[in-house]
């Protein structure tokens, strides 16, 4: 069942149902807001609020649109908001946690890939680091992004493509 045919269900006879836009969407709204903040835990507490609000203005969806587009909206709406009410805060480091001892030295060398490229982004100022996580990380197309980001296609190409430039800059010089 598609997401928008998933609303109009919800809506209209079983609110039960909201569980599985839950389930759809919690996970990759999670590691977009936590791309955009550099804080999985303040993401949840990000994601969480988003889906309450989602929930709460689900009729307003109009099911003619793309629904992820509408939700990760909110997602962008909300971590706008975080930023606006708290400027520069320190992220909590993740404690490493380790399952088997097989892997540890690939844990090591992925864990150290993903923070090189976690710090070049978050030195990226968002106009162009969103862009470049809804692309690469959530797999977004540049007219989903235009939607989220409610901007023209064009301005989506453009700030993708400064972005890659910005991001090859700040990963070739030393940190």
């Amino acid at each position: 069942m598609t997401d928008e045919k998933l609303v109009e269900k919800i809506c209209r006879e079983d609110k039960e149902l909201y569980t599985e836009i839950v389930n759809r969407y919690q996970e990759k709204l999670l590691r977009y807001a936590s791309n955009l903040i550099g804080d999985k835990y303040k993401a949840s507490e990000i994601v969480q609020e988003s889906f309450i609000k989602a929930y709460i203005s689900l009729r307003s969806f109009n099911t003619k649109k793309k629904f992820s587009s509408w939700i990760y909206r909110i997602v962008h709406n909300e971590t706008m908001n975080y930023f606006q009410k708290y400027k520069k805060e320190v992220p909590i480091k993740e404690e490493m946690n380790l399952t088997s001892k097989n892997n540890i030295e690939e844990y090591i060398n992925k864990k150290e890939i993903i923070e090189k490229a976690n710090k070049c982004l978050s030195k990226i100022p968002v106009t162009y680091s969103e862009p470049l996580s809804l692309y690469y990380l959530e797999e977004k197309s540049y007219e989903e992004i235009s939607d989220i980001l409610r901007i023209p296609m064009g301005t989506v190409a453009i700030r993708i493509s400064r972005a890659k430039v910005i991001m090859k800059k700040i990963c070739e010089t030393k940190t």
